[in-house]
């Protein structure tokens, strides 16, 4: 008998194999640690309802399910650094992949091509803020004509999504 909980588990390992597990144990069971048991991460009885939600919260973002962002037809893979618009994949450079990701997190906001800078390329970066335009003016190109309006220019100002 003393096998019997492993083996349940080991059932639910594979029923459960691309979703995140998480083992609710008693100190009686101390010896079943989750690697062993295929589990992806445990937490003790009594629950306590702040760790349980961060705790899920953790696994859930680890497995993915927060790290796809939507854009109307755009779909952003964050753990693959892919790009999909209308299902068809998109060929991005590592920056425009970044501005475009920063554009998706927020929408309907004007950010000048210092913001820009600063935000995406990071304080390293010593080149001109026209690189921001450059960067623009490929992404409308690569999003097409229907979807290049997505990007407006703030006369004087910098660029907004959405």
């Amino acid at each position: 008998m003393a096998n019997e909980p492993r083996r349940r588990l080991r059932i639910i390992e594979t029923l459960t194999d691309s979703l995140p597990v998480l083992l609710v144990i008693d100190a009686d069971h101390l010896d079943l640690m989750p690697s062993a048991v295929g589990a992806d991460d445990f937490i003790m009885i009594p629950l306590v309802p702040a760790e349980l939600t961060l705790r899920l919260h953790r696994l859930t973002r680890a497995a993915g399910t927060d790290e796809i962002h939507h854009f109307k037809d755009l779909e952003l893979n964050l753990l693959t650094y892919q790009a999909t618009l209308g299902g068809l994949p998109v060929d991005l450079t590592y920056m425009e992949y970044e501005l475009l990701r920063f554009f998706v997190e927020h929408p309907h906001r004007v950010w000048s091509r210092e913001q820009l800078l600063s935000k995406v390329w990071g304080y390293e970066y010593y080149g001109g803020a026209r690189t921001v335009d450059v960067h623009v003016r490929r992404l409308r190109s690569k999003l097409g004509e229907q979807r290049a309006s997505w990007i407006t220019t703030v006369r004087s100002v910098g660029y907004r999504f959405g």
